[in-house]
């Protein structure tokens, strides 16, 4: 079969994308409901066992029976990649897809939404030689790595400006012969799929954020943290920075108070929610919906 009779025959991915406290979560669900789906996560603090208060995690009552997949399967000192997130969510994909169900893809994870829905390659790494480039910056000095990058990739060296990534691009072009900006992803579909974004009221989202914050304090999200502290949450590369618990964790050392910690955070899912309507405004494939229209799922599901 090539290419197009398959794009016939399988019904488009649906992705539900917004911002943080949108409303993505319900939506997923009603639609699956709807269209007989089942929800793929993709939100890349959802796939760690144990982050339920902090990261807002569907509990099993709210998913009414609806089947959610790439949920609880890290532990928390493990670091999550978008590389393997996009093999594993495309094969959850085909399974789904495979059984005669749709596909619901739900997160605000800009990036992991795009490696699963775009054409979007993955470039090996290799510890040697990253450790030898990170050595090198230390000796003479980021400038001179950055001129190397210029010489080979000027197109990331305009768009790269700290160690970490000058490392990173020089690392690709020295494993792969390719510049890293060859990579960069581009808005064209591996398969077929229908992106609905929650179109929301931004000073709405502030109070809802807010209040969203203040019930994770009371629902025990300091005793959560405490527990994953004790599980190596802080080892975690991609774990510990997450929303609350980076936070909270200062709470644990001593260094700021509960209330202080709830209102860092709240500034913090704020400033993230604005950078993930800016990340999704951007993509024009996005249909977007007024997230508090009563007939949402249906407008929704026509769309699907």
């Amino acid at each position: 079969m090539n290419p197009d009779e398959a794009a016939r025959i399988q019904p488009p991915v649906i992705a539900v994308v917004g911002p943080t406290g949108s409303g993505k979560s319900d939506l997923g669900v009603r639609l699956a409901l709807e269209l007989d789906g089942e929800v793929i996560n993709a939100d890349a603090m959802q796939f760690y066992r144990g982050m339920d208060i902090g990261t807002a995690k569907v509990t099993l009552a709210e998913r009414r029976g609806v089947p959610h997949h790439l949920l609880d399967m890290m532990d928390v000192t493990e670091e999550a990649s978008v590389s393997d997130f996009q093999s594993e969510c495309r094969a959850v994909i085909e399974e789904i897809h495979s059984r005669g169900k749709r596909a619901i893809m739900v997160g605000g994870s800009g990036l992991y939404v795009r490696a699963a829905l775009d054409v979007l390659e993955f470039p090996g790494t290799d510890p040697v030689l990253r450790k030898r480039l990170e050595e090198a910056c230390a000796t003479v000095g980021l400038g001179v790595l950055r001129e190397r990058l210029h010489s080979v990739d000027p197109e990331s060296a305009a768009r790269v400006a700290d160690a970490r990534r000058v490392i990173r691009a020089l690392e690709v072009f020295e494993l792969t012969g390719r510049p890293f900006s060859s990579y960069m992803p581009k808005r064209e579909y591996f398969q077929p799929a229908v992106q609905i974004g929650l179109d929301v009221d931004r000073t709405q989202l502030k109070e809802r954020l807010a209040e969203r914050v203040h019930r994770m304090v009371d629902a025990g999200l300091l005793e959560e943290v405490r527990r994953l502290d004790e599980q190596g949450l802080r080892k975690g590369k991609t774990a510990s920075r997450a929303l609350g618990y980076a936070q909270f964790l200062k709470v644990l050392d001593g260094d700021i108070g509960v209330a202080q910690a709830a209102e860092e955070t709240i500034v913090a899912t704020r400033q993230f929610a604005r950078r993930q309507l800016t990340w999704f405004r951007a993509d024009p494939r996005i249909h977007w919906l007024d997230w508090q229209d009563p007939e949402l799922v249906e407008k929704a599901a026509a769309l699907c």
